[in-house]
């Protein structure tokens, strides 16, 4: 496995694995952070896990202060990279836990289903069952607050982005290339929304405020208009998980 590492400016440091969707590049992530958790240093304030990425972000002057750094601060974030990526291991799960999110694919809450279906030539059944039939890695959580990019998807069902964001409802699940996702809250966006969930995936001054993590597995089911809005109504927030 390649990779590099390089500055993001005087207090931010990556080490990029790739530019692609790979499970076994995203689980190299997932070790690298868990052994810089494990073996912190004076100064550092965040670690970000992308797709095939992890991005430090630290207090340079801590750093120097506190490291005994000889050389320059990136210098000694690099070392650290370094020793992150060669002595950190994938701890492979006996099992997966999968995370249940019922979706309501009515064209009132899928408001490009009907367009997917054309441009893809497939019937919207087709599309409920492709997507619904996947189980989906989240690979990483960003863009909002809760947002998580899962993938991949049946290759029948890619498709570009809008030419433009358009207004968004919470909840509403969305295709853009091989991915899927859900909008935990009303925001621009331009993914193809092909249904809603009543589930809420981000819920501010919660202990753990997101509903999925990275590394997680996701997949769909579908209900009526009739449960939606009964879910929808109750406030639900359970999401079942198979072990």
């Amino acid at each position: 496995m390649n990779y590099k590492i390089y500055s993001l400016g005087d207090s931010g440091a990556c080490i990029e694995l790739g530019n692609l969707i790979d499970e076994a590049i995203n689980k190299k992530t997932i070790s690298i952070r868990d052994w810089l958790n494990k073996n912190p240093f004076e100064g550092l304030k965040d670690i970000i896990v992308a797709y095939s990425s992890v991005s430090l972000y630290y207090d340079p002057v801590l750093v120097r202060k506190n490291s005994a750094v000889s050389r320059t601060v990136f210098d000694f974030i690099a070392d650290k990279l370094e020793a992150a990526f060669h002595q950190s291991h994938i701890e492979e799960q006996s099992h997966k836990n999968i995370i249940n999110i019922p979706v309501c694919y009515s064209s009132d809450y899928g408001i490009d289903i009907e367009f997917l279906s054309n441009k893809k030539n497939i019937s919207k059944e087709e599309i409920i069952h492709l997507h619904t039939s996947k189980i989906y890695r989240v690979y990483m959580i960003g863009f909002l607050p809760g947002f998580s990019y899962l993938g991949k998807i049946d290759e029948q069902l890619e498709i570009a982005r809008k030419p433009k964001p358009v207004p968004i409802p919470p909840g509403s699940v969305g295709i853009a290339g091989m991915q899927t996702g859900v909008y935990p809250f009303a925001c621009p966006g331009g993914w193809q929304i092909i249904g809603r969930t009543p589930v809420k995936f981000f819920e501010p001054g919660t202990a753990v405020p997101t509903r999925l993590h990275i590394g997680d597995y996701v997949q769909f089911y579908e209900i009526g208009k009739d449960e939606f809005n009964e879910l929808l109504n109750n406030n639900y927030v359970k999401v079942e998980i198979d072990n």
